[in-house]
Formats: C-alpha cells, structure tokens, sequence
C-alpha cells in the first residue's frame, strides 16, 4: 500500500558516498551464516551509548526536527521559498526554467509535507505528531492558494501556449508542464474569483471530511457487557461495564463470536454516516464546480482505466467470469460449517475469512508455525537483497542512523547502492509493532528524487512500515508467510521510488497513476510465491535447514482455496467505491446502496443494522480508486507471466523491466508503460483473463514441477 496522505503532487498535500556498515551490536548471535544485512535484522537493535553533548541530527536528517518546534522552522522556510519562486516564474519569459521552477516549488512543499505526513502518523512522541499535523495545515493551505493562483496559472500557460517553445522542450518537460495545468484545472483555475474560493474551501472541507472518517473508520465500539453471553464475554476486552470491540475477531473458531463481534463493530454510527454522506456530496460538489458530471470522472483521468465507465466495464466482466467459482467457494464453505457446526450451516459474512482459512487448512497443512522458522526477518532481508542484485544489480547496506535521525530505536536505515551507478536512496525500515501504530503497512515517500540545479541528483528517501513481532535475546523475527508476502509486496513500492530517476520530483517513482503504482509491489507478490525465490532464503533460523519445495508447493496451492470468492469481495468493495463516486444525489441512503451492491456482487447476504462502508477507510484515500488493486494485479499476473515466469532471476528482463516501467515514475502515460513491457496494450478482456487464469490452482505447480 502507498500512503499520500493529502499530497500527491503539487495538487494534493503536498552525494558522496558515505556507508557505516554493519553498526548494529548484538547481544547474542541467533544464527550464523547470515550475510550483513540478514544479521542486521535477525537481532535485536542495540544502539550505542551517546554523550548527552553529542548534537541531534534531526528527524530524517535535518537539523530542525530535532525538536517538535522544528516543525515551524522548516514549514516557514519552506513558504518563504515558496513565496520568491512564484515571484521569479511569474516574471521570467516561458521556457524550460518555467517547468524547473514549478517543480521547485512542488519540492519545497512536498518535502516538508510529504515529512509531516508520515510524523503526524507514525511519531511515538505526540507532540511531534501535534506539530507535524499543524505543519500539514499549513502547507495545504498554501497548496489550495497555489492551485487556484492565476498569475501563476497564466506562467504556465503562456509556455504551453507559445509552440516555439514547446517544440523545443524535451517529452518528460512537457509531460510535467501539462500535469501542472492538469493540477490547475482540476481545482477550478478556469473559474471566477468566488468559484475559486468556493473550490478551495471544499478542498479544505473534504481534506478535514478524509481525516475525521479515517479516524472514526477505526474507532472501537463499545456494548454493555449483559447483552452478550457470558460464556463468549471472556473473548472481548472490557472497560469498566462495556465490552469494547476492536475488530471483526475474524480468526476466532467460535460462530457466535464472530457474528458478535460482525454486528457490534458495524453498528451503525450516526455521527459517522453523517460523515461519509457529507464527504460523498462535497467531493461532488467540488467535481461539478470545475466541469465533471461525477467525482470518480475527475478521479480517474490519467490513470490507466481512464473513466468510471471502464472501470465499471472492467468489474462487470470480472464478477460475470467470477461467478460459478465463487459459488463452489461459498458452497465449500456452507459445507465446512455444517461439518463443524449442524446446528447452522447457513453461511454468513462473518464466516467468509475463517471457514477460506479452515479449508486451506485441511488441505494444505499450512500451519503458520510450521513456516515462521523459515521466514526470520533477517532470512527475508537476505532473500531481497539477493532477488534484487541478480535481477537489478542492485545491494541493500545496512547503516547506522545518526542521534535523533530516526524516531524510534528500532528503525533500521538502509542504503540501496546500485553496481555501476552507487547509490540511488535511502529505505528507513520501520518494521515492529509498537503501541499506537497505525495496523496499516505502508510506503511513505519522504523526499522524491529529481535532478537539482547544480547538476547533482536529489536522493529519494522513503519508509516502509509495517507491523511484525520484535525480536528477543534468543529469538529473531519470525514472520508468518502472509507477512513475508507483505515485507515483499512494500518493497516493490520502495524500488519504484529509488528506480524512478526522473529529472522531475513531481513525476518521481510512485508519484503516479494509483493503478500503475500499485503493479510493482503485488508484481514482487509473484517473486515470493515461487519457490526458485523461496529457496534462495527460507532456511530454518536455527539449523539452517532450507524450506522444503512440497511445503512451498502446498503454500502456493493454497492460496486458490477460497481465492475467487476473496476476488468477488473485491470487486464488491470497489463497485460500491464507484457507486458512492458516481452520479448524485445518490439513489438512496449509503447503507440502502450497500445492501444492493453487496446483494449484486458479492453473493453472501446484507445483514441488518450493520454498516460496513462506515469502516472502509479506503473510500477516503482511495476515493473512486479502489479498483487499483484489482486493475494492478491483472497488470503484474500479465507481466509475470510473460517475463518471469522462466526464470525470475532474468537479468535481462530485469533490466527491461526497470527500463520500461520502473524508471519512468509518472512522466509517461501509465498504459504506455505497460504496453512498453509487454509489446503491446491489454485489453479489458486480457486484464480479465490474466486474474481469472490466476485462480487456476495448476498455476504454481507448474513452476514446482518444471524445476
């Protein structure tokens, strides 16, 4: 998952070579034989003693964040900055400097935004959490006045407009010069002085609108503890008279708790749908007010599906295709409840994830205990770092963070050194759980790359978070298969942001299409699921002993078990995504509009007084994109197939593949990109046929028995 926060681009708030490896000081070896980067993270992290004199780096590395109200320094910095660039390119005739600076400018934001994003987030400290929040505000703010500023709109256009210019400006110049003016547009530019208020105060009240729903989204619900039995009372957490439920508890084997717990934790919340419903209508407003008939028409344009209509296309042809396997799943499922539970064997949403996990089970054996001993986060790290060599020549470093660079003492810094060109940027790996992070695994750009004035390249920086077991004296980190897969998934997100060497911050590495930036990270998916990856690195912590090709095998069938009905949820979820987007006022109430869809495109009953889309916090990071996963997925099965599937370790296709789609971040038209990889432009039904070929459970047993 990429995290943008409110700052994707300038439109959304928003070298020398210096290693100190292998600076991490053990207490005890857990293993031996690990390369430096696998020991790295197969210990415990032991910081060195430093002298109370020694000066803090900063968050990060910059010098004001040493403290909260550093926050203040660098956001007036910044706007001061940002102040005199929009005066020089409001003065200067069109050229190539016009795009430089707008570019400038979208960094001197982006980098303290896009900062602040991330601190307001993950900082255990909540007073760096409170400046950083504050620091957000006030860049947005000035972001909404820029991108409704005509004098600097009316810069830009006399360069698009002026053809001499324009002919003599490079593609990628002209790509970035049109995504400014896009970034324009779509706020309202072309409008009088009142609209144009008007549309930055809806951007203003949606950004709030995004963060009050994200936070109610996870909000716990609470019930008098005598309405439940007593006997499932014990499996919910209490405060004071109240139970307190957390989640969906949707790995527990009892039937009566799930159900609780499913209709507790959905309860519906008036202060929430008032919310959503609030959210819904402005970002309608706001899309009406600058020229599309819907939001998701505004959403979508320069993204690979382009409109709702193919999205919609694209989801009506999936769920047809889906539909007879999805019932053998469901009906598998009802079997498996009768089978453990006669009394009712009617299946229910609550039963979907555990009796999926039940069946893989039973057939697979695929016990996660049986595989966490192979999956030692150091064995993962190690399996990466050669994955990545051999298809990219590319090499993970361990180093060593100076005081206060980072904001937890458990965060590993990594420097990503290529064989022929050094180094490319830094991965600040926040990887254990910790009270108050968020659940979510993420990608966070810190800084995007670009080329700066004096001719050197400005170094990405990025954070991977995510949320596995610390290691102890005795013990690393041991990940089950699901959380190898999610180490690998976040990684592929990290490489798009140090690959993508564009002469532009505003275009770099992630800063593109959703549905393009999504086709990198599920694409390492793939690697992990291939045994000839797996056993470059799942050995046992202890004895060394390499995981064997049958439990790989079973590992990869399983995955097929339920695989379709899991699909169907998908399309489910980004259809009601699209309808929620689509053509207001909506017909219905929120909760009327999810019991028809769910009734449509999933096939397992609406269950009364439950409100589910209250708890996708997806609808506001994702509004009208969530499809992304399932567009990205088809993209990456395309890819894997036609490049990787003979030899994951290709370094040819590695290299055509950091070539063609990599690279180029979002300075080129993401479906170009893809047509560039595979020699020609999938179709709706190629995009179809690739997931649905997927669900094939003869699809990694060839690869098993083909070695």
């Amino acid at each position: 998952m990429i995290y943008t926060g409110f700052m994707q681009h300038l439109r959304r708030v928003r070298s020398s070579l210096r290693y100190r490896f292998g600076h991490v000081s053990p207490k005890r070896a857990v293993s031996t034989g690990w390369s430096p980067v696998g020991a790295a993270f197969n210990v415990k992290q032991q910081r060195k003693l430093e002298m109370f004199s020694k000066k803090s780096t900063g968050l990060f590395g910059v010098p004001e964040l040493s403290k909260p109200e550093g926050f203040r320094k660098v956001q007036d910095n910044a706007l001061r900055n940002t102040e005199s660039l929009v005066e020089k390119v409001c003065s200067i005739p069109p050229s190539a400097e016009t795009v430089q600076i707008f570019d400038q400018l979208s960094d001197e934001l982006c980098k303290v935004a896009d900062l602040a994003d991330f601190v307001k987030i993950a900082h255990p400290d909540s007073s760096f959490r409170e400046a950083a929040e504050e620091a957000c505000r006030n860049i947005g703010t000035m972001v909404e006045k820029l991108n409704t500023n005509v004098d600097l709109c009316k810069s830009l256009k006399d360069l698009l407009h002026n053809k001499k210019v324009m002919d003599s400006l490079d593609p990628e110049t002209r790509r970035v010069a049109e995504l400014f003016l896009f970034d324009f547009e779509i706020s309202g530019i072309h409008l009088d002085e009142e609209k144009r208020n008007e549309a930055v105060n809806l951007n203003v009240l949606i950004s709030d609108l995004s963060s009050d729903f994200l936070i109610g989204a996870n909000m716990p619900s609470r019930i008098d503890r005598q309405a439940l039995p007593e006997h499932i009372r014990s499996q919910f957490s209490w405060d004071g008279k109240y139970i307190q439920v957390n989640g969906l508890h949707a790995d527990s084997p009892n039937d009566l708790v799930r159900e609780a717990a499913f209709k507790i934790f959905l309860y519906p919340n008036i202060n929430q749908l008032e919310c959503l419903e609030e959210l819904l209508a402005s970002r309608n407003q706001l899309a009406q007010l600058v020229g599309y008939p819907t939001f998701a028409h505004r959403a979508l344009l320069g993204t690979m599906a382009k409109s709702p209509e193919n999205v919609k296309m694209f989801l009506e042809k999936l769920s047809d295709r889906l539909y007879n396997r999805t019932l053998k799943d469901f009906e598998m499922m009802a079997a498996m409840k009768m089978k453990l539970n006669p009394m009712d064997g009617n299946l229910m949403p609550w039963d979907h994830p555990y009796y999926s996990g039940v069946l893989r089970a039973e057939k697979y054996n695929i016990e996660p205990t049986l595989y966490s001993p192979f999956f030692s986060l150091g064995a993962c790290m190690e399996g990466l770092n050669n994955l990545f060599n051999q298809l990219l020549g590319i090499s993970l470093f361990s180093e060593q963070p100076e005081r206060g660079e980072v904001w937890c003492e458990d965060v590993r810094k990594l420097a990503v050194v290529h064989e022929d060109e050094g180094l490319l940027g830094y991965i600040y790996c926040d990887f254990f759980h910790r009270a108050d992070k968020p659940p979510q695994d993420c990608h966070f750009t810190i800084r995007g790359g670009r080329l700066k004035e004096d001719g050197g390249y400005q170094l990405p920086v990025v954070v991977l978070m995510l949320n596995f077991p610390e290691a102890s004296k005795s013990l690393p980190t041991l990940l089950t298969p699901g959380m190898m897969e999610n180490l690998f998934h976040e990684m592929g997100h990290a490489m798009h942001s140090m690959l993508g060497r564009t002469r532009y911050q505003h275009v770099t590495g992630t800063r593109c299409a959703t549905d393009f930036a999504e086709v990198p990270s599920i694409l390492m998916e793939y690697f992990a699921s291939d045994y000839r990856v797996v056993n470059q690195f799942a050995r046992h912590y202890q004895t060394g002993q390499p995981l064997s090709k049958p439990m790989v095998s079973r590992l990869c069938e399983s995955k097929k078990v339920g695989a379709a009905s899991d699909m169907q949820l998908q399309v489910f979820y980004a259809m009601l995504d699209q309808i929620f987007h689509g053509k207001h006022p909506l017909n219905g109430s929120t909760t009327d509009i999810l019991k028809e869809t769910q009734e449509a495109y999933y096939g397992l009953p609406y269950v009364s007084q439950t409100a589910w889309h209250l708890r996708f916090s997806h609808l506001a990071g994702y509004g009208a994109k969530y499809y992304s996963y399932l567009m990205s997925r088809a993209v990456a099965s395309l890819v894997w197939n036609q490049c990787f599937t003979k030899n994951p370790f290709d370094r040819e296709m590695g290299e055509r593949y950091r070539r063609e789609m990599l690279a180029h971040g979002g300075r080129k038209e993401p479906l170009l990109l893809v047509q560039g990889m595979l020699q020609k432009c999938p179709s709706v039904d190629d995009l179809v046929d690739a997931l649905v070929s997927d669900l094939d459970p003869d699809f990694e047993t060839f690869i098993m028995d083909s070695e």
